[in-house]
């Protein structure tokens, strides 16, 4: 079963930044600059993990997980906002 996650980071290279953030848009859809939504597997996080840990600074950098729960379950219900309204990613395939 997925879950829903929110995975923030804050990396202090501009190199290794582009390289967090373009492996995070293999596996979520970005809020923002460095936040992202992603609805994961348990094996799907932990490949995002091990992908992450060969990229990051573990003495200057940080990559928060948060739960919010079953994806199907209220994890949106969990996100409000300030300011531009938050509007859950569309799920499934997106034909263009």
């Amino acid at each position: 079963m997925k879950r829903c996650y929110i995975v923030s980071y804050d990396i202090c290279d501009d190199r290794r930044l582009r390289r967090v953030a373009q492996k995070m848009e293999d596996f979520g859809t970005r809020l923002q600059y460095s936040v992202f939504r992603c609805e994961l597997t348990e094996v799907m996080r932990a490949k995002l993990e091990l992908a992450l840990k060969e990229i990051v600074n573990h003495r200057e950098d940080q990559v928060l997980f948060i739960d919010l729960g079953p994806a199907p379950g209220r994890a949106d219900e969990c996100i409000t906002a300030l300011g531009r309204k938050y509007m859950t990613p569309p799920r499934g395939a997106i034909v263009l």
